[in-house]
């Protein structure tokens, strides 16, 4: 019971969704307006150049730092600012991950720096020249980021990301900290185009074929759900499908009773990772029989990293999504 409730707690702090983060962090408008006076901008063609440095930011906490130089040896505290770094070809910089860190796989060689609680002094012992922080966990670490700033390292604590444009927002707060904008501009429009293929995609899924998915994202016996004001459900969105917990707000504990009166045509598990067959979990309950989703079948395992991280993945993970609720979209 420990690990499950420890994972459900990783799935909500990686998504950036815990509750009374978003009071210290700024919107993503005041994020956009931070630049520095050195930073070269085409505005001609449109393009945007990589960050010159010495470079001025004010952070997701409204902490204003200077950076030098473009780092050269970095920390990340939370898996989904080390995807990023890595999508915007950073890995050979980064020096430190958490704990919780699995992708790439390269990750399981850098030296791990704590999970939930830092461990400050592996953090300065890889002497890094900037620490990725996140406004999910910032507050709770508050006195060790501080640690890091007092000790002469810059520390920039990304966006709290709650949706598909928060997420943006951090791939473009870390290239502009790692003078590569240019990259993280290039990953952002990668994105954009692949929920654009996917709209299109499923935009011929009618009203009558449209399908209600119901994401469980912990399982039995504490029940948990995604509802609005989320990824998953934001996800759902894009490949034109209903959430059936849409009604709900965040990530909630949910009564198998509900979820029979909801009735879904699919029912999606997030926990494959650490549970054995989480399919049959599902389809064996007592009184699910009838259940439309476990009467036809569709109850289907997806990675959670690729629906709850926001990062590049998470347009894979909008089509794997697609393809379990709508597979003959996807027949060759």
């Amino acid at each position: 019971m420990k690990k499950i409730l420890s994972f459900l707690l990783l799935i909500v702090l990686t998504a950036g969704l815990l509750i009374g983060c978003a009071s210290g962090g700024t919107d993503t408008e005041s994020q956009d307006q931070s630049t520095n006076e050195n930073t070269d901008q085409t505005e001609e063609s449109g393009e945007t150049a990589d960050s010159t440095f010495p470079l001025t930011v004010t952070d997701a906490l409204d902490n204003e730092l200077t950076i030098d130089e473009k780092p050269e040896r970095i920390v990340s505290v939370i898996p989904s600012n080390t995807e990023i770094a890595f999508a915007l070809g950073l890995g050979d910089k980064i020096v430190g991950v958490s704990d919780h860190d699995n992708y790439p796989e390269e990750v399981k060689e850098i030296e791990k720096i704590g999970g939930m609680e830092l461990n400050i002094e592996v953090i300065i012992s890889l002497k890094p020249d900037l620490v990725l922080a996140h406004a999910s966990s910032a507050q709770s670490s508050q006195e060790g980021l501080q640690q890091l700033r007092d000790s002469g390292i810059n520390v920039f604590v990304v966006n709290n990301a709650q949706d598909i444009e928060g997420t943006y927002t951090s791939i473009k707060q870390i290239g502009k900290v790692t003078g590569t904008e240019e990259k993280a501009s290039e990953v952002v429009g990668g994105m954009e185009e692949d929920f654009a293929l996917l709209r299109e995609k499923t935009a011929a899924i009618s009203e009558d074929e449209r399908k209600s998915v119901f994401f469980e994202v912990a399982p039995a016996p504490d029940l948990y759900t995604a509802g609005k004001n989320t990824f998953f459900d934001a996800l759902l969105e894009i490949v034109n499908a209903d959430n059936a917990a849409g009604k709900l707000d965040g990530w909630v504990p949910i009564d198998p009773e509900a979820i029979l009166e909801m009735n879904p045509d699919v029912i999606i598990t997030t926990y494959g990772g650490y549970v054995e067959n989480p399919v049959k979990q599902v389809t064996s309950r007592d009184g699910w029989g009838d259940m439309n989703a476990v009467a036809n079948e569709q109850v289907y395992d997806v990675n959670s990293d690729i629906v709850s991280r926001p990062g590049p993945r998470l347009a894979e993970g909008a089509k794997e999504i697609a393809k379990v609720v709508y597979p003959e979209l996807f027949e060759e």
